[in-house]
């Protein structure tokens, strides 16, 4: 009986490629550490540091009255099943998830408690994104700043889209 001996390969060191593989996989992990918790953050913040940034946005009072200017509502379209309610904007209404929003959209798992604020300023609608997680579009572009809002302008919060009109 004949044994065949076959020479196999000296083995390579590998230690530097598997070292460089660990650090890429825990610095990975690391921002997906860092990922949750900004995403948690943005949901539980103190709303005393919004109101602040809000004040000096505030529309000045003239003469004890505020400029009425355009009277629009919101109409929801899209879930389906929340279809035809609408909601008079006012001069200030936030939307999101939380119990004292006056746009209460707890049914959206993808808004965010306080996801956006709706403000009349110089007699005109704005949009404002509170810092939500999945953002705030208006006319299916995402809006990092106010935002004018038109007739006929669609607003997206979360999976909810409205309408804006009369």
């Amino acid at each position: 009986m004949h044994l065949l001996l076959v020479s196999l390969p000296a083995p390579t060191d590998n230690t530097p490629v598997l070292r460089a593989l660990e650090y890429g996989v825990i610095i990975l992990l690391w921002l997906f550490f860092m990922w949750v918790v900004r995403a948690v953050w943005v949901e539980v913040r103190p709303l005393k540091r919004r109101r602040r940034r809000r004040d000096a946005d505030a529309e000045p009072i003239v003469d004890g009255k505020r400029r009425r200017g355009k009277q629009l509502r919101l109409h929801v379209i899209r879930p389906e099943d929340q279809a035809g309610r609408s909601y008079d904007i006012g001069d200030e209404i936030t939307v999101g998830r939380a119990a004292g929003c006056g746009v209460p959209i707890d049914y959206d798992t993808y808004s965010s408690n306080l996801h956006a604020r709706l403000f009349r300023l110089d007699g005109d609608i704005w949009a404002e994104d509170l810092g939500s997680t999945n953002g705030t579009w208006v006319n299916t572009v995402r809006i990092g700043e106010r935002t004018r809002l038109e007739k006929g302008d669609l607003l997206q919060v979360g999976g909810t889209v409205f309408e804006v009109g009369k």
